[in-house]
């Protein structure tokens, strides 16, 4: 998958979040979105996943035959997304029937990351870290090529980060692409970076 942003622009609120943003993404490339609070970041990712439309330019995917692009994609959020009441592993049996593509099965995706011992605990009853673990672990049990995450290494520890980069990778070396809003380091050394800084401007008057 080829992932291609040309020219975009966002505007929420009658205000210009930022305008004139183009990159592509390969195959295996990671590229990490930085910048103050209010950038765009999120914005950016919300366009990516289709849940935002642009004020202008367009977002493209090659490489995916006839597959819209939120049919590719894993989207993990600032906020984890999770049913309180599920347990973590009804929380990614729900996620993978959803999705499709079954990869991983629910109990080994949170093997992988270091929550067996949490698989029938509802989810309401874990710490941040461990939810987040949670959150994490649906990239695992449905196979998709684009990841986008925000903020992803929020409320997790430095063994938790570390395990995170890893999964990055194997996905990365399958040919999957990553699409990170982070203000932290993802650990990634031949990830590029996209720094979002404008401020935001007020609508021009007609």
């Amino acid at each position: 998958m080829r992932l291609i942003v040309d020219n975009l622009a966002v505007r929420r609120s009658g205000r210009r979040v930022f305008a004139g943003l183009s990159f592509a993404l390969g195959a295996g490339e990671a590229l990490a979105v930085t910048g103050r609070n209010g950038a765009g970041k999120s914005s950016l990712l919300a366009v990516l996943a289709g849940r935002l439309r642009p004020a202008a330019g367009r977002v493209a995917a090659e490489g995916v035959g006839e597959a819209s692009i939120p049919e590719c994609l894993h989207v993990v959020g600032h906020r984890d997304g999770l049913k309180g009441a599920l347990t973590a592993e009804e929380n990614l049996a729900f996620a993978q029937a959803l999705l499709g593509a079954p990869r991983l099965a629910p109990k080994a995706a949170l093997e992988r990351l270091g929550l067996a011992h949490a698989r029938a605990l509802p989810v309401a009853y874990l710490s941040a870290g461990q939810r987040r673990r949670v959150a994490l672990a649906r990239l695992l049990v449905s196979a998709r090529p684009l990841w986008l995450l925000d903020e992803p290494t929020a409320a997790l520890d430095a063994a938790s980060q570390d395990l995170l980069a890893g999964l990055m990778d194997e996905h990365r070396a399958g040919g999957g692409l990553v699409v990170a809003a982070t203000h932290q380091s993802l650990g990634l050394a031949d990830a590029r970076e996209l720094r979002i800084g404008a401020a935001p401007q007020p609508e021009a008057a007609p």
